[in-house]
């Protein structure tokens, strides 16, 4: 029987990744949590891991297990004890790094839901030994299975919380309001992302790792059914559309090929009309690094480092909406001229953008 690791066990790439256990009848090695320790002990329960890890050793005593690791260190020394050959790494934001690394030095493969991984430190992972779970980077490499040549490549966008208001109104939206994802429920931080539109440069950063290319887009299609499209060297573009469903891309980076139903298909006259709208620096005032970034990827440490400390601000009321984009685009001014040439300097780069920007 084959096994997994799974990291993030209680997000909702982590509950759908189960789903694909269950299906598939994969064997949980270990599970890894944050702190919703009531679903975690029902994860337990069911899969029976030999290992678990969560974020504070204070929930310790509630967690139903006898090994039972704790924060970041106690994630790593977990990795090592395992030896599944899949490590699914569904944590959010910096925190996903190091087990990355690790990952990659045991030689597993990962099944990367942690975008930041890529965005602060593309340039010092092995990409042969990741398959990416995102819709859009599944959608990319689904279109390009044939390895045809093309000539850019494009991702998609819902527009987030604040789509359709009125851009002065969004100086006083609040972090619950921020919250309100016109399309699904993910947690906090990627959809407070969605909002600024700073999970699509980072889904652009990740692309330009994975694919190898820095002539890449992203639009904003509303009924997020069309997640990538691929336009061809001949004249012609595919797009990949699908539902709005984690499960999918989950299969394929966790079983390979599949080749029964995981979702239902499109429903083309449901559906109705698509259309395709630019995003702007007016309402996204991150874009306006867009294609600076892209042309400077090492950069990513600095926005990812400035947005998870704006983030805090703006859920502490320090500051308001867009005083997150000026104190993410202020740090990457300051920082543009760092460049990190090895892990050890990432690590420094990272908390030094944190204390500016704190």
């Amino acid at each position: 029987m084959s096994s997994i690791v799974l990291l993030g066990s209680t997000g909702s790439i982590g509950v759908n990744t189960l789903e694909i256990a269950r299906r598939y009848n994969y064997k949980v090695e270990a599970l890894v949590a944050g702190r919703s320790i009531e679903l975690l002990n029902q994860q337990i329960a069911e899969f029976n891991p030999k290992y678990v890890a969560i974020a504070d050793a204070d929930n310790k005593h509630r967690v139903n297990h006898s090994r039972v690791f704790c924060g970041d260190e106690g994630i790593l020394e977990l990795l090592e004890l395992t030896s599944s050959p899949t490590v699914v790494n569904a944590l959010v934001g910096y925190a996903g790094l190091a087990p990355t690394l690790k990952a990659i030095e045991l030689g597993r493969k990962i099944a990367l839901a942690n975008k930041e991984s890529l965005v602060v430190a593309g340039e010092f992972i092995d990409i042969s030994n990741i398959v990416p779970i995102d819709s859009e980077h599944f959608g990319l490499w689904y279109l390009m299975n044939e390895q045809r040549p093309y000539s850019k490549l494009y991702i998609t966008a819902s527009g987030g919380a604040f789509r359709d208001w009125d851009i002065k109104d969004m100086h006083n939206a609040t972090f619950a309001e921020a919250l309100n994802h016109p399309n699904w429920s993910m947690g906090n931080k990627i959809t407070i992302d969605s909002a600024t539109m700073t999970n699509k440069l980072f889904e652009l950063l990740e692309a330009k790792w994975l694919f190898n290319t820095t002539n890449i887009d992203a639009y904003i299609e509303r009924k997020s059914i069309i997640h990538a499209l691929v336009e061809f060297v001949d004249g012609s573009t595919t797009a990949h559309f699908a539902g709005v469903d984690m499960k999918l891309p989950i299969a394929f980076a966790v079983h390979g090929e599949v080749t029964e139903p995981i979702l239902p298909p499109v429903d083309l006259m449901g559906m109705g009309s698509v259309q395709f709208e630019p995003i702007t620096a007016e309402r996204y005032p991150i874009w306006e690094i867009k294609e600076h970034i892209l042309q400077n990827p090492h950069l990513g440490v600095v926005v990812n480092a400035a947005n998870e400390e704006a983030i805090t601000k703006f859920e502490q009321g320090q500051c308001d909406f867009f005083g997150m984009s000026k104190m993410v685009l202020d740090a990457y001014k300051k920082f543009e001229n760092v460049k990190a040439k090895s892990i050890a300097e990432i690590i420094e780069i990272d908390k030094e953008v944190r204390q500016y920007v704190q």
